[in-house]
Protein backbone atom coordinates (compact mmCIF):
# COMPACT_ATOMS: atom_id res chain seq x y z
CA UNK A 1 0.00 0.00 0.00
CA UNK A 2 1.09 3.16 -0.97
CA UNK A 3 0.39 6.67 0.70
CA UNK A 4 0.38 10.24 -0.34
CA UNK A 5 0.27 13.44 0.46
CA UNK A 6 -2.78 15.56 -1.02
CA UNK A 7 -2.48 18.81 -2.59
CA UNK A 8 -4.50 21.63 -1.58
CA UNK A 9 -6.51 21.39 -4.96
CA UNK A 10 -6.90 17.70 -4.06
CA UNK A 11 -7.79 18.78 -0.29
CA UNK A 12 -10.40 21.03 -2.00
CA UNK A 13 -12.40 18.78 -4.25
CA UNK A 14 -12.41 16.00 -1.59
CA UNK A 15 -14.15 18.67 0.73
CA UNK A 16 -16.38 19.85 -2.23
CA UNK A 17 -17.25 16.60 -3.50
CA UNK A 18 -18.28 15.27 0.08
CA UNK A 19 -21.17 16.23 2.45
CA UNK A 20 -20.47 14.06 6.04
CA UNK A 21 -17.69 15.28 8.03
CA UNK A 22 -16.61 15.04 11.49
CA UNK A 23 -16.38 17.71 13.57
CA UNK A 24 -14.21 17.55 16.73
CA UNK A 25 -14.07 20.39 19.46
CA UNK A 26 -12.50 20.46 22.73
CA UNK A 27 -13.57 22.25 26.63
CA UNK A 28 -11.36 22.10 29.45
CA UNK A 29 -9.02 19.57 27.97
CA UNK A 30 -12.11 17.43 26.85
CA UNK A 31 -12.24 16.19 23.16
CA UNK A 32 -15.27 15.74 21.54
CA UNK A 33 -16.35 14.25 18.06
CA UNK A 34 -19.62 14.78 16.21
CA UNK A 35 -20.73 13.94 12.47
CA UNK A 36 -22.02 17.24 11.05
CA UNK A 37 -23.62 18.12 7.75
CA UNK A 38 -21.69 20.48 5.74
CA UNK A 39 -21.67 22.05 2.50
CA UNK A 40 -17.61 23.63 1.07
CA UNK A 41 -17.84 27.55 -0.36
CA UNK A 42 -15.45 29.68 -0.20
CA UNK A 43 -12.78 29.27 2.16
CA UNK A 44 -15.30 27.48 5.03
CA UNK A 45 -17.21 24.93 5.85
CA UNK A 46 -21.12 25.58 6.72
CA UNK A 47 -23.59 24.08 8.50
CA UNK A 48 -25.99 24.05 11.02
CA UNK A 49 -26.91 22.70 14.32
CA UNK A 50 -29.83 22.22 17.22
CA UNK A 51 -28.30 24.04 20.41
CA UNK A 52 -26.20 21.40 22.28
CA UNK A 53 -23.31 20.23 23.55
CA UNK A 54 -21.07 21.33 20.39
CA UNK A 55 -22.53 24.61 20.08
CA UNK A 56 -21.73 25.20 23.70
CA UNK A 57 -18.22 24.03 23.56
CA UNK A 58 -17.18 25.91 19.93
CA UNK A 59 -18.66 29.10 21.50
CA UNK A 60 -16.55 28.51 24.88
CA UNK A 61 -13.27 27.45 22.52
CA UNK A 62 -13.91 28.31 18.76
CA UNK A 63 -10.74 26.65 17.24
CA UNK A 64 -11.69 23.20 15.84
CA UNK A 65 -10.85 20.66 13.53
CA UNK A 66 -12.75 18.82 10.84
CA UNK A 67 -11.90 15.13 9.21
CA UNK A 68 -13.94 14.11 5.99
CA UNK A 69 -12.96 10.51 4.20
CA UNK A 70 -13.70 8.47 1.39
CA UNK A 71 -13.02 4.69 0.64
CA UNK A 72 -11.04 4.12 -2.42
CA UNK A 73 -11.14 1.29 -4.08
CA UNK A 74 -9.91 -1.81 -2.23
CA UNK A 75 -8.19 -1.27 1.01
CA UNK A 76 -8.02 2.32 -0.60
CA UNK A 77 -9.05 6.19 0.95
CA UNK A 78 -9.02 9.84 0.34
CA UNK A 79 -8.52 12.13 4.09
CA UNK A 80 -8.85 15.35 4.70
CA UNK A 81 -8.08 17.65 7.78
CA UNK A 82 -9.07 21.11 8.36
CA UNK A 83 -7.94 23.20 10.86
CA UNK A 84 -10.38 25.78 11.32
CA UNK A 85 -12.69 28.24 13.82
CA UNK A 86 -16.12 28.43 14.55
CA UNK A 87 -18.22 31.55 13.32
CA UNK A 88 -21.40 31.27 14.54
CA UNK A 89 -24.13 33.00 11.62
CA UNK A 90 -27.12 34.32 14.30
CA UNK A 91 -30.58 35.49 13.29
CA UNK A 92 -29.52 39.43 13.59
CA UNK A 93 -28.75 42.67 11.76
CA UNK A 94 -25.23 42.44 10.72
CA UNK A 95 -24.89 38.65 9.84
CA UNK A 96 -27.67 38.41 6.97
CA UNK A 97 -25.76 38.52 4.34
CA UNK A 98 -23.77 35.79 5.65
CA UNK A 99 -26.55 33.58 7.30
CA UNK A 100 -28.36 33.55 3.82
CA UNK A 101 -25.26 32.38 1.90
CA UNK A 102 -25.13 30.10 4.49
CA UNK A 103 -28.74 29.09 3.91
CA UNK A 104 -28.02 29.56 0.05
CA UNK A 105 -25.24 27.18 0.09
CA UNK A 106 -26.66 24.29 2.52
CA UNK A 107 -29.90 24.38 0.26
CA UNK A 108 -28.58 23.38 -2.77
CA UNK A 109 -27.93 20.15 -1.40
CA UNK A 110 -30.85 17.23 -0.93
CA UNK A 111 -32.13 16.76 2.72
CA UNK A 112 -29.13 19.58 3.94
CA UNK A 113 -30.93 19.90 7.08
CA UNK A 114 -30.13 16.26 8.08
CA UNK A 115 -28.76 14.70 10.51
CA UNK A 116 -28.92 18.30 12.28
CA UNK A 117 -32.49 18.12 13.05
CA UNK A 118 -35.83 18.91 11.18
CA UNK A 119 -36.07 21.39 8.36
CA UNK A 120 -35.55 24.94 9.62
CA UNK A 121 -38.74 26.88 9.75
CA UNK A 122 -37.98 30.62 8.26
CA UNK A 123 -39.16 31.95 10.75
CA UNK A 124 -38.64 29.99 12.97
CA UNK A 125 -41.22 28.66 15.44
CA UNK A 126 -41.32 30.79 18.37
CA UNK A 127 -41.86 27.99 21.19
CA UNK A 128 -38.99 25.62 20.10
CA UNK A 129 -34.77 25.86 20.07
CA UNK A 130 -33.99 27.91 16.83
CA UNK A 131 -30.87 26.42 14.83
CA UNK A 132 -27.49 27.89 14.85
CA UNK A 133 -25.93 28.28 11.65
CA UNK A 134 -22.18 28.90 11.27
CA UNK A 135 -18.91 28.12 9.74
CA UNK A 136 -15.46 26.74 9.58
CA UNK A 137 -12.94 29.50 8.42
CA UNK A 138 -10.78 27.16 7.07
CA UNK A 139 -6.97 28.08 8.11
CA UNK A 140 -5.34 24.91 7.44
CA UNK A 141 -5.66 21.80 5.04
CA UNK A 142 -4.24 18.55 4.80
CA UNK A 143 -4.71 15.10 3.31
CA UNK A 144 -3.53 11.86 2.36
CA UNK A 145 -4.53 9.62 0.30
CA UNK A 146 -3.86 5.28 0.32
CA UNK A 147 -3.96 2.94 -2.64
CA UNK A 148 -2.78 -0.48 -3.22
Amino acid sequence: MLIRTLSALECTKLLTANRIGRLACAKDGQPYVVPIHYAHSDNHLYAFSMPGKKIEWMRGNPLVCVEVDERGKGRGWRSVVVDGRYEELPDQIGHKVERDHAWSVLSKHADWWEPGALKPAIPPVLDSASPVFFRILIQQVSGREAGE
